[in-house]
């Protein structure tokens, strides 16, 4: 794989790993209920794209501290990583 690919892949997959977190970080301080229970009544009322979307945020810190770095590329994954969150968000929005 080439040097590029390979640090937009890190970076891609860095930027998921960091949504993820931020999705459960949020779920941890803010909700009532266990992660299996809020991921169930997110599903029922429609909110899974705002747990998605308050998740991304940590891809905010990820992205500009790759940027500090001079890690362009990783940086390109972590902002890669955002549109796929914003797609996903876009089809739990519609269906």
């Amino acid at each position: 794989m080439e040097p590029l690919k390979k640090e937009v892949l890190i970076g891609l997959i860095i930027g998921l790993i960091a949504n993820l977190a931020g999705s459960y970080l949020y779920i941890y301080f803010f909700s009532d209920f266990n992660l299996e229970e809020t991921l169930y009544k997110a599903y029922e009322t429609g909110v899974v794209g705002n747990i998605i979307a308050l998740g991304a945020i940590l891809n905010l810190f990820v992205f500009f501290i790759f940027i500090k770095k001079n890690q362009i590329y990783r940086a390109r994954g972590v902002l890669l990583a955002t549109v796929i969150s914003a797609l996903v968000i876009l089809f739990t929005k519609f269906y």
